[in-house]
């Protein structure tokens, strides 16, 4: 008696594409706003449709099973490594990466970079002054490795009335450094009110008082 024999997998392009998309549409991958995961795998869906399109009736089915395969196992172990336990799906940034300036020279730089419609470098040395600031007026204790939801939550102690300008501030610092978002004029706007409004706040103390008051 012969072995069996099996006919090998033939997988067309749009039954590889439907199996992409729904192996990518997971709810393990979460429902979430545009971000470098999505748009990785957009871009690794895009990718395998080139390759179809490219290799269309010169490849057996096999060959685009194992492709299909090798996009989905690239997705999930980038996801694993981004979602990985003690990670949050939204990434907090360090505020200094490199030297610390002083406040002015903080501010002087973002001013430089938003005329020039630089606006990511703008966010970021905005946020750097602020941070220089608060640290200087012992809003916030003066500490290295502080990120940007870390200054927002500590200055929101004392700064109530800022809490939640803070927070924007944040994350808009966030996304601009690790990519989600482009930058605008808004952005660094928003940062630049920001400081001038921190600037001339006063911490409050329990009893809801300013510093000034309870002298």
């Amino acid at each position: 008696m012969r072995p069996a024999t099996f006919a090998p997998l033939e997988v067309t392009r749009d039954e590889g594409r439907r199996r992409a998309i729904e192996e990518l549409s997971d709810p393990l991958y979460g429902e979430h706003e545009p971000s470098i995961i999505d748009r990785f795998l957009a871009w690794s869906g895009k990718w395998f449709d080139a390759l179809i399109a490219a290799g269309e009736g010169y490849l057996p089915g096999w060959v685009w099973a194992a492709l299909l395969l090798l996009v989905v196992a690239i997705a999930v172990i980038v996801l694993v490594v981004y979602l990985r336990p003690g990670r949050d799906l939204r990434l907090d940034a360090l505020v200094h990466e490199g030297a610390v300036h002083s406040a002015a020279d903080h501010r002087a730089a973002a001013e430089r970079h938003e005329t020039a419609g630089e606006f990511a470098r703008a966010v970021t040395e905005r946020l750097r002054a602020i941070s220089v600031d608060l640290e200087d007026r012992t809003i916030i204790t003066p500490r290295a490795g502080r990120t940007a939801t870390e200054l927002a939550a500590e200055a929101s102690d004392v700064l109530p009335g800022e809490a939640e300008g803070l927070r924007e501030g944040a994350r808009i610092f966030n996304d601009v450094v690790y990519g989600d978002r482009v930058a605008t004029a808004d952005s660094a706007r928003t940062l630049r009110e920001l400081d001038v409004r921190l600037s001339a706040a006063r911490p409050v103390l329990a009893g809801g008082e300013t510093v000034e008051e309870a002298r």
